[in-house]
């Protein structure tokens, strides 16, 4: 048994200086050596228990995979991790692991907790690196099932049902596949070559991609399963369609959503000369919102050469929702943040262009429905930020495209498609969904979370249908 590491700190992940990544679209972390992976592994203690596994969303064991790591075996990590999970190279940069398997880590009691997202991401680097062999195809088991969205919900949901024997097909409304993971992580987070490498490793299980197919408008749901012949219908198609404050303003030139923006310089290269997709070149930016994609907005604008980049939060530091190590990596790139404040007008000039931003600042009051203490208006606290684009990062809901053009298909007043729960079986016979499509935005982990169960619904229906 390898030597454990006793180290209460956890091995420092090597990084580009903030100086120079807030210039590029380079990853910012670079990733552990082998060295650096093994001494971290060798902190588990290997728990019996086993807390971590718990707080993991698709189940991976992962006191095995980082007893691979330990014992130098990184092959045999990544066969771990790929028992359980369809996207590990994905979710060892992205997943919120300090909320989840990290959050219930024994280490973490009296000092760091293991570095398992870290591991992760390790293990799959090093399986993309140094191995190409192809996996075997499962055997048919003459059912044809549809996946609606290429995002992590349904990629991961194709992924299960390809490894049962499905014949799956996903049809994307964009034209690359993997949803959020393209259009709206930007690649300094969130290399799409690896994105592109995870897609190919799914294909190669026999899954079917077809991108610029909008079900709803190309086709129907009642389509795909009276006349196309699918035993079942996946909808995995997310939550896309960005909300706004309806303040003074909105309509300005220079006022994006989050979504628009992310996915002009994520998904159509804007940031590049001579882009077909342009972005507007701005001086000075307000970000309204708190979560993960407000700072992945803000760090896009910095990198596109905005001398001034604020994110306006109507809660404190304390209340961010985002991730710590992405609020930290944006105050080390120069990312401004006002807090306790918000938006009540956009300024603008008669050619209609954004010009500033005008806000009050706010005060928490007593806890609302969610625990949060609530932000009050201070009277009389307006004041403007000089601004030439506004990026609105306050949330999305799913598109109605779906539940308007799907009889019988039930939906909640936020627009989100309704399910009986895990397995995500709604109200109309043969249709199952999940992820951000069901309950609103949330993490890439949950989302493929909700596929995987999907997927086991699905082959139990089936399974159930054809005895």
């Amino acid at each position: 048994m390898p030597q454990r590491n006793m180290d209460p700190q956890r091995c420092p992940m090597p990084s580009q200086p903030p100086e120079v990544r807030s210039k590029n679209f380079s990853e910012v972390a670079l990733g552990y050596t082998a060295e650096m992976a093994v001494a971290e592994a060798r902190r588990c203690l290997s728990c019996k228990n086993r807390p971590c596994v718990s707080g993991c969303p698709v189940g991976i064991d992962i006191p095995a995979f980082v007893a691979k790591i330990a014992a130098e075996d990184f092959e045999g990590a990544y066969q771990v991790l790929a028992a359980s999970s369809s996207l590990p190279a994905v979710c060892g940069r992205v997943c919120p692991q300090e909320n989840q398997c990290e959050g219930r880590c024994v280490r973490g009691i009296k000092g760091e907790s293991v570095g398992i997202g870290r591991l992760e991401r390790f293990a799959a680097d090093w399986h993309r690196q140094h191995v190409s062999a192809s996996p075997a195809l499962p055997a048919k088991n003459g059912h044809k099932v549809a996946v609606i969205g290429a995002g992590p919900s349904g990629l991961t949901a194709a992924g299960d049902l390809a490894k049962r024997g499905y014949q799956v097909t996903v049809f994307e409304a964009l034209h690359l596949a993997g949803g959020v993971l393209v259009y709206g992580i930007p690649e300094f987070r969130l290399p799409k070559a690896i994105v592109q490498q995870e897609i190919d490793g799914l294909k190669a299980l026999g899954v079917e991609i077809r991108t610029n197919m909008v079900i709803g408008k190309v086709l129907t749901i009642d389509e795909l399963l009276d006349e196309y012949g699918y035993a079942a219908v996946y909808i995995a198609s997310g939550a896309g369609l960005p909300r706004f404050m309806n303040i003074p303003g909105e309509s300005l030139k220079g006022v994006y959503s989050a979504n628009e923006y992310l996915t002009r310089v994520n998904l159509m290269k804007a940031y590049q000369p001579g882009s077909a997709t342009p972005i507007q070149k701005s001086r000075s930016v307000a970000v309204v919102g708190g979560g993960n994609v407000a700072m992945d907005a803000a760090r896009s604008a910095k990198r596109l050469g905005a001398e001034t980049v604020y994110i306006v939060y109507r809660r404190g530091m304390s209340e961010l929702p985002a991730r710590k190590e992405e609020v930290e990596h944006a105050q080390e790139e120069g990312v401004v943040f006002r807090l306790l404040a918000n938006p009540v007008r956009v300024l603008g000039n008669e050619n209609g262009c954004v010009t500033g931003l005008e806000c009050v600042e706010m005060e928490l009051g007593e806890p609302d429905q969610s625990g949060r203490r609530r932000p009050v208006e201070k009277a009389g606290s307006n004041f403007v930020l000089e601004v030439d684009t506004m990026i609105m990062s306050i949330g999305t809901s799913p598109n109605p495209l779906l539940r308007t053009t799907t009889p019988g298909l039930e939906a909640d007043r936020r627009g989100c498609i309704v399910t009986d729960g895990a397995a995500g079986r709604t109200s109309r016979e043969g249709v199952f969904a999940g992820g951000d499509a069901v309950t609103g935005a949330a993490t890439v982990i949950l989302a493929m979370g909700a596929g995987k169960e999907a997927a086991a619904a699905i082959d139990a229906y089936i399974q159930g249908k054809s005895k």
